[in-house]
């Protein structure tokens, strides 16, 4: 399967992570590539293995999967890491967002709904509820950088609304007839400007300055 999305499989409970696998073995397009049972072995695996979508469990022994994430960034691992969590609180998914997660699932998801969200965030899009990305908004409401938003141009501001739609690199590059390096350079520009880490907050920031519709 040599163009399969590559997946890791991060929990520290074998049956979850077997049950993982069965949904995921059928799938013709994902590939499990390798399986942890917690944070440090996951970023281990995840430096060996080069996976393209990490799922990974927030609460393990040793190193959970927040300290996990934030590890994976410093480390500029590009894997884009799914959350699988069993816990709806927003004081434990919110974290996990806000450390680098592309997105959430819960445990008891729907098979064909785990594959589609793999197959969302490896396309580059964000998967966040109404209710969470609420609470990000408003624990960044003051830093939010509304100031700074003057400082982006029209285009910018154009990338910057497809960002918050939820769209890809590929997917604005074809919106706005750009090459998907310009469209790189774009998004970096747009982080660098708002003084934000990733595409969540810029999108994040994007609907809390009116900038999304």
């Amino acid at each position: 399967m040599a163009d399969a999305i590559k997946v890791l499989l991060v929990d520290d409970h074998q049956v979850v992570r077997r049950g993982l696998r069965t949904f995921l073995e059928v799938q013709d397009d994902i590939e499990v590539v390798g399986e942890a049972s917690d944070g440090a072995e996951g970023i281990a695996r995840a430096e060996e293995l080069k996976p393209d979508v990490v799922l990974m469990d927030v609460k393990m022994p040793g190193m959970d999967g927040i300290e996990a994430l934030r590890k994976l960034r410093e480390l500029a691992n590009p894997a884009r890491v799914l959350i699988v969590t069993s816990f709806t609180e927003q004081r434990t998914v919110v974290p996990a967002l806000r450390a680098g997660a592309a997105g959430y699932v819960y445990k008891d998801v729907d098979p064909d709904a785990l594959a589609g969200a793999i197959r969302s965030v490896h396309a580059g899009h964000i998967l966040l509820q109404p209710e969470v990305a609420g609470a990000l908004l408003s624990q960044e409401e003051a830093n939010s950088g509304q100031g700074r938003g003057g400082s982006l141009t029209e285009r910018e501001r154009e990338v910057l609304t497809l960002i918050a739609d939820g769209r890809s690199n590929r997917e604005i590059a074809r919106a706005l007839v750009l090459s998907e390096k310009t469209v790189k350079t774009h998004v970096s520009n747009i982080l660098m400007k708002l003084d934000l880490a990733d595409r969540t907050q810029a999108a994040l920031w994007a609907v809390r300055h009116g900038v999304a519709g």
